[in-house]
């Protein structure tokens, strides 16, 4: 139900307007209302072809009626079996889709995600019983609450004023030219080792570095120097990394290394497939919660090796070390 919900003159309007044969977005303009507003109207009291406004008006108070009793409480069947389904750590967005598609016949309730999420935060209020939240997939005992974008004040980056990925140049977007590189640290057990990643965007090449002392800043751009004097300099011409604090000494390692680093907009990682990918295929060698200090130079090196001489699908099964060596070749 709408915060501001239909008046009984502006149902009589949506009537006329059928009968006229107008369109629900023509009577939605003249409203002042949103289309789907108008349509939903018209759906939930019979189409088109039955829709009365004293009959709308008359259903809508009634629906209004308070105190009203919840799905849960109204149907002691549904609410076990999505009890149960939740205890089993099933999604509710999976459990809304099986009810929805009647998998189970013995429950007739149909209940959407978000009822459940409500259900389950309102912790014993709702018809479910206290304490489910311990199956969902983030276990948070209440909602998160959501700031309005654009309200919430902006912290100070660590970065400073850095270039955004939009600036990068077009050519890094085409996957046509070796020397566009994706970075990123992939993290250990307890936030207390981590290792450097970059691959190129065109060849799928990937390069590491470990980080013995640690991966704030100073360490981060050290380990980042010598990775990336080990790439011919003529293909050092973009790096884009996320918005980490580890990399606030992006501005020295452009000079010590003479390429342009770009920063990813905050939280879209997707604007670093290439890492990201890759770094999906690196964990199937150094797993996640482990410690990463113990993996060596000459330990990064033959993952390294192993990476760049699978085939890869995304390649049309070549490697990516024929790739990029071919490419370093024809470029000299």
């Amino acid at each position: 139900m709408p915060a501001d919900p239909l008046t009984l003159p502006e149902r009589e309007e949506i009537r006329a307007g059928i009968e006229r044969g107008e369109t629900v977005t023509s009577i939605a303009a003249r409203l002042g209302r949103h289309r789907c507003s108008v349509s939903s109207e018209v759906s939930r009291n019979g189409g088109r072809g039955c829709y009365r406004a004293v009959n709308a008006e008359t259903r809508a108070r009634r629906q209004r009626a308070r105190p009203k009793k919840t799905a849960f409480a109204g149907d002691v069947a549904l609410a076990a079996h999505v009890t149960a389904r939740l205890r089993a750590k099933d999604s509710p967005m999976t459990i809304a889709v099986e009810l929805a598609k009647g998998v189970y016949p013995e429950v007739t309730g149909r209940v959407s995600h978000e009822t459940i999420y409500a259900a389950v935060h309102a912790q014993g209020r709702r018809g479910l019983v206290k304490g489910l939240h311990v199956g969902l997939h983030r276990h948070r005992r209440c909602r998160k609450h959501r700031i309005p974008k654009g309200e919430a004040p902006q912290p100070k980056s660590p970065l400073g004023q850095f270039t955004p990925i939009s600036s990068r140049p077009a050519q890094a977007d085409g996957r046509t030219h070796v020397g566009h590189l994706e970075g990123d640290l992939i993290i250990g057990a307890a936030n207390r080792s981590a290792i450097v990643t970059v691959f190129d965007r065109a060849s799928r090449h990937c390069w590491l570095a470990d980080l013995p002392d640690g991966h704030k800043a100073e360490a981060t751009l050290a380990a980042l120097v010598e990775l990336v004097e080990r790439i011919p300099p003529q293909h050092r011409l973009t790096l884009t990394w996320d918005q980490g604090r580890e990399m606030s000494r992006w501005a020295d390692l452009q000079k010590l290394c003479d390429i342009d680093v770009y920063f990813a907009d905050a939280h879209h990682p997707w604007q670093r497939p290439t890492n990201e990918n890759g770094n999906g295929l690196l964990r199937r060698y150094v797993g996640k919660g482990t410690d990463l200090s113990i993996y060596t130079p000459a330990h990064l090196r033959a993952i390294e090796h192993r990476l760049n001489t699978m085939p890869r699908r995304s390649l049309k099964w070549s490697t990516a070390h024929h790739v990029y060596t071919a490419a370093v070749a024809m470029t000299g």
